[in-house]
């Protein structure tokens, strides 16, 4: 329970979608613009700035970019100075998502 206390503002400012489950986050967005592009890299920059007030540092080494769509430019992504490393799929709760071949 003291968990979820901690967390509860942690999508505060945050424009995209964040999905949370127990210690696991994702933030979800549209990028078919450069705008959207830099909404989602400020929302990256909100997270960690978050997690840096609230010393609950994310794992930047687990950190995983998927890009879907037709218009997805497959930007790069940062968190903390790192780069969120693009993967081709990724397993979330037993199940394999792939990206799409676009």
């Amino acid at each position: 329970m003291l968990f979820l206390l901690f967390i509860n503002d942690i999508d505060c400012g945050v424009v995209n979608k964040l999905l949370k489950f127990a210690d696991d986050t994702k933030l979800v967005g549209i990028v078919s613009s450069e705008a959207e592009v830099e909404q989602l890299r400020s929302d990256l920059k909100r997270l960690y700035d978050w997690s840096l007030d609230w010393q609950m540092l994310f794992n930047t080494q687990k950190c995983k970019s998927l890009h879907f769509g037709f218009r997805n430019g497959k930007s790069n992504y940062s968190l903390g100075g790192n780069i969120v490393k693009a993967e081709d799929e990724e397993k979330d709760l037993m199940i394999i998502v792939p990206q799409s071949k676009v």
